[in-house]
């Protein structure tokens, strides 16, 4: 379901007229659209929040004449849902994007690594990518370009979580087991099939050409001087209002719930499982990469929830979720579990509850990929906000 908040009003998206992005972009020697996406401040809006400008461009430099664009679809962050409606509405935009991309890296070919569970999109995606062929907007000499020759194809995912991480995600393309590599190398240098690849996410495809057609001014002018641009939320839980929203990134976790109707929460998961819960006292943070980062998950929780039942249900899907690969994540996550399962029977000591948030931060610190490095992130911000509701299970020392 999309909600057009009065904060934003109708999604960006659906203002853009499509192939009018790539068009401006074919106008421009790729080093000036490369220009145009830095100076718009763009950054992954998959949740890392890397440069989009410096990815591309470390990649444009790395040797090779063969070289990879893959649209990381792959969405499986709990509570996310919004690169679903981008691909479900506004399809060619991402496709634009990718080449766009494509011309300024000098890359041949894309992948669309498409969620499991998005496997209905597949038919329509590959109508769009058909009508985008027969425009001469994907294939050979797009747009009418000597030497531009780019095409798409959709590559279905392994249904794993771990595969949201590009590595492990690259992994899978390649027909293994989806396990985060070591790093460096780095994907732009020794991507998919060894060959130089960047790897974004479905909206940060999308808002290039919307750069592209409004202006790098417009999206800089929006968000915050470190978090430029609008970005998309996935708003869900206990609010009157749930739904795909378009915020400028910036917005305060109270007024993002003012328009979803959540005025009464006692707490919100910013940023999906791997984020952290912001308490009603700190509602006046800022989503934005230079506080509250998130791809975009928002679950908004009522009064009546209990946070310990909250953690314990993060804690469990990262506890299935670990490819098992590095040991602090392995054994780590189901000690916090085990722990948090002591504390709602009223066994979990403070000492020990003391030593299981210092074995959240060592998981921060140890694990291999971000699935691991994030798996405590809700425990620990869970502990810390709701000191009254969790402390008062442990009996005392």
């Amino acid at each position: 379901m999309i909600v057009t908040p009065t904060f934003k009003g109708p999604l960006t998206f659906s203002e853009i007229e499509t192939r009018e992005g790539l068009k401006k972009s074919l106008a421009l020697p790729p080093a000036d659209t490369l220009r145009k996406v830095e100076s718009s401040g763009m950054r992954g809006r998959g949740g890392a929040g890397f440069p989009t400008s410096l990815k591309w461009d470390l990649a444009a430099k790395s040797p090779g004449d063969v070289k990879f664009v893959v649209c990381n679809a792959d969405e499986g962050e709990p509570g996310t849902f919004k690169d679903r409606v981008v691909l479900s509405d506004h399809a060619e935009l991402v496709f634009e994007g990718m080449a766009i991309a494509a011309r300024v890296i000098g890359a041949s070919r894309g992948i669309v690594y498409l969620r499991a569970e998005y496997t209905y999109l597949r038919r329509r995606l590959l109508d769009v990518l058909a009508n985008m062929r027969e425009a001469n907007l994907l294939g050979q000499a797009i747009g009418g370009e000597k030497g531009f020759d780019f095409d798409i194809e959709i590559r279905m995912g392994s249904g794993a979580y771990v595969c949201g991480e590009e590595t492990a995600l690259i992994e899978s393309l390649e027909g293994q087991r989806g396990e985060p590599r070591n790093r460096p190398p780095f994907p732009i240098d020794t991507g998919y099939l060894d060959h130089p690849t960047i790897v974004n996410n479905v909206e940060t495809f999308a808002w290039i050409p919307c750069i592209l057609v409004k202006g790098a001014k417009w999206f800089r002018d929006e968000g915050t001087e470190k978090s430029a641009g609008p970005k998309l939320f996935s708003v869900s839980g206990d609010c009157e209002k749930p739904g795909v929203y378009e915020f400028p990134l910036g917005i305060t976790v109270a007024e993002l719930l003012d328009e979803v109707g959540g005025q009464d929460a006692k707490g919100v998961q910013v940023g999906g499982a791997s984020g952290q819960c912001v308490p009603r006292a700190r509602f006046d943070r800022q989503i934005a990469f230079e506080d509250v980062p998130t791809g975009g998950s928002i679950i908004v929780f009522g009064p009546q929830r209990d946070m310990l039942v909250v953690a314990r249900n993060f804690l469990e899907f990262f506890v299935e979720e670990s490819c098992g690969q590095c040991t602090p994540c392995r054994e780590g996550a189901p000690k916090l579990l085990e722990g948090v399962e002591l504390l709602q029977r009223g066994k979990c000591s403070m000492a020990y509850l003391r030593e299981l948030r210092g074995l959240g931060e060592t998981l921060q610190l140890a694990s291999k990929c971000g699935l691991g490095q994030t798996a405590p992130s809700a425990f620990l911000s869970i502990t810390d906000g709701f000191k009254d509701e969790i402390f008062g299970r442990a009996p005392k020392d």
